[in-house]
């Protein structure tokens, strides 16, 4: 259950600032949280979900550093701890953030740090993507998806996506030079010579073995990124099979964030957001999120 409430504004500590948020993104993550056991790091509800936030510094308690009263700012804030991010203020440690990108508003910045920096992270930390390789991302029109599109035909690859045949348009203007309808084509058997795969569907889609039949596409000494994690069996098998193969969670960066934000200010790279939600309606967010009824972003409004 999702429901609007009143408690006490939180104080920054020594090490903090607090920021009064002008919009949140919504993230699978957030509902997965609500509804499966509770991590040994988080409380037992009731909690005050998200992470992905925009806003505007309110207080700085004993903080000296980049920023000040007055400063716009988004980030990604302390995860996978809880961080409260569906609430009008939130505290933050100055890393976890960076200057909100110039020429974009707080709905849009709200839109990029979990899933650009997912792409970030997996394009840069697991591997270097040189022009001319064979990218294929899943789930190319979800959150993440969009973004590592854009960011792959950034670096100079050849882009194939997975996604439903209504979103072909959709992912295809992001850049993708081919898109393949799961539904009703299994891509192991259309694709090969892949260099890297993005694989953010993996453990949620049960039964259809994402990880086994990326390792048929992909070339010898190729990649493959399990951004939502792969059974011991399928770490396996790849193993056997020779094939390179990394895992990771997102995390908060700084730096990251901030070159993301240059491209985002430059109009190289940008959040698409679906919809728009006032933060009374989060539990509405979260159902469309859950559907997968939407391209690219949910994101809530705050104030």
């Amino acid at each position: 259950m999702l429901q609007l409430e009143t408690v006490t504004r939180p104080m920054p500590r020594r090490n903090e600032v607090l920021v009064k948020v002008r919009a949140a993104g919504v993230n699978p993550p957030d509902w997965k949280v609500r509804r499966t056991p509770f991590p040994p790091h988080f409380v037992e509800p009731p909690l005050i979900p998200g992470w992905d936030v925009s806003g505007v510094v309110e207080e700085i308690g004993e903080y000296v550093g980049r920023f000040k009263p007055g400063d716009e700012v988004f980030g990604m804030v302390d995860f996978p701890y809880p961080a409260g991010a569906y609430a009008e203020y939130v505290v933050a440690r100055p890393r976890h953030l960076a200057r909100k990108p110039a020429g974009i508003d707080h709905v849009q910045a709200a839109a990029l740090p979990m899933p650009a920096l997912t792409a970030w992270q997996a394009f840069s930390d697991i591997v270097e993507i040189s022009p001319g390789q064979r990218v294929l991302v899943h789930a190319a029109a979800g959150g993440v998806g969009h973004l590592a599109v854009q960011l792959a035909k950034l670096r100079g690859a050849y882009v194939i996506g997975t996604t439903r045949a209504s979103k072909h348009d959709f992912v295809r203007g992001l850049g993708a030079d081919e898109v393949i309808d799961y539904t009703s084509v299994d891509f192991s058997e259309v694709l090969s010579d892949v260099d890297i795969v993005l694989d953010m569907v993996g453990l949620m889609a049960r039964g259809q073995e994402y990880p086994l039949r990326s390792l048929r596409v992909l070339r010898p000494g190729g990649m493959f990124i399990a951004g939502s994690g792969m059974t011991p069996a399928d770490a396996a098998a790849f193993d056997q099979a020779g094939v390179r193969r990394g895992q990771f969670s997102v995390e908060p960066d700084h730096a990251a964030l901030a070159e993301i934000a240059a491209l985002a200010a430059d109009g190289k790279l940008a959040a698409h957001v679906d919809r728009v939600f006032p933060l009374a309606d989060a539990a509405k967010a979260h159902a469309v999120m859950e559907s997968g009824d939407f391209v690219g972003k949910l994101v809530l409004t705050v104030s």
